[in-house]
């Protein structure tokens, strides 16, 4: 097996702010960039062909739902990941940690792993940091994550247990990890607890990963202390790696992302939104079932270049929507996926030209405005 070299080449800085290119073996990332959610190995009502139109290059797929249904040896079995799914781009695959978390109840934790009950069928199923690595390399993405544990932001007692477990299984994990065309990111435990996240981004920053993730954040805290955190944390990871920001993506928490040193998003907000009527725009969202919106001839935007927006009127798409067709889905969705990927390349190119700090400025006060 051919080892890719996992080279973070830094373009360009403003602030805080980076511009960057991430080699990987299906092409180099070109960083700030937002990855769409494949949970089960599909974008929810988006095609492949969809998201290369909408310029998307990189996907996050779930360990643990794809662990469970249809199994990750099943898609060894098919070529991986990338075959199986028809995405020929980088793609980025989680643990499974925040979704055990997620189980509440019907889970287990120990100093060797989780137990946990599968959300389908309720059979016991275990993860240990080397049968997630196991399971990632199963899968085959581009981009894998060491098996941690999320912790209530709030719980300092239980945060200091549960960083401990994530160190000692970032170690396990690095030593597990057998294949050599697939970057392993360390996560950055320690919830709202900055001599937590002191500790654990020196600890993880020292074991010398390719690229970090910052976890356990967007899962209750506010966003003041979100951006403390961040900051925090961007001082101390080294910056010729890469850093990703967990399960974060709305337009304002881009902005502040990148404001604070990220490079690297996911969400599967844009989808979620558009399954639930919802329409992005950069400062604000539309309720499209709003019957305001019937005799609406206008796009959702008219300065977005989507496929939706060049087409389609809020009344057609408001039309779907009360007709209970799929279509209203994937035409919200494709739209919303546009909105995050323009910005990031927007931030991207502002960021190469010194004018990133402007940019933000100029964001915020048209959100205010909204």
């Amino acid at each position: 097996m051919k080892k890719a070299a996992f080279e973070f080449k830094l373009q360009a800085s403003d602030g805080r702010a980076r511009a960057g290119i991430f080699s990987t073996p299906h092409g180099p990332l070109q960083t700030p960039v937002f990855a769409p959610v494949g949970t089960q190995a599909t974008v929810k009502a988006v095609t492949p062909a969809q998201l290369n139109d909408l310029d998307a290059s990189l996907l996050l797929a779930n360990t643990y739902h794809l662990y469970l249904r249809p199994g990750d040896e099943l898609i060894a079995e098919l070529g991986g990941i990338h075959d199986f799914m028809n995405w020929d781009k980088p793609i980025l695959t989680d643990s499974g940690g925040f979704q055990v978390y997620s189980l509440a109840e019907n889970r287990t934790v120990d100093e060797d792993g989780v137990t946990f009950k599968s959300h389908i069928d309720g059979s016991t199923h275990r993860f240990t940091p080397e049968s997630a690595i196991a399971i990632q390399e199963n899968l085959g993405a581009d981009i894998i994550m060491a098996f941690d544990e999320c912790a209530s932001p709030y719980d300092l007692e239980y945060n200091k247990k549960a960083l401990a477990r994530t160190h000692k299984w970032a170690e396990r994990c690095l030593s597990a990890k057998l294949r050599t065309d697939q970057a392993l990111f360390g996560i950055v435990q320690g919830g709202i607890f900055k001599h937590l996240r002191i500790e654990s981004a020196q600890f993880i920053s020292s074991l010398d990963f390719p690229g970090n993730a910052i976890g356990g954040l967007s899962v209750g805290e506010t966003k003041s202390e979100m951006h403390t955190i961040l900051e925090v944390v961007d001082s101390i990871l080294p910056e010729d790696k890469p850093r990703y920001l967990m399960g974060v993506g709305t337009p304002e928490d881009l902005v502040n992302g990148i404001l604070r040193g990220i490079d690297i998003f996911d969400c599967v907000l844009p989808t979620r939104l558009a399954r639930h009527n919802a329409a992005m725009t950069r400062y604000e969202r539309l309720n499209l079932v709003n019957a305001t919106y019937s005799r609406d001839s206008a796009p959702i935007d008219a300065h977005c270049r989507c496929y939706t927006c060049q087409n389609y009127s809020r009344a057609y798409l408001r039309h779907l929507i009360v007709s209970k067709e799929m279509l209203s889905a994937t035409l919200i969705s494709i739209h919303n996926i546009q909105v995050l990927i323009d910005l990031t390349k927007e931030i991207r190119q502002a960021i190469i030209g010194g004018r990133f700090q402007n940019f933000a400025q100029d964001f915020f006060t048209s959100k205010s405005m909204a």
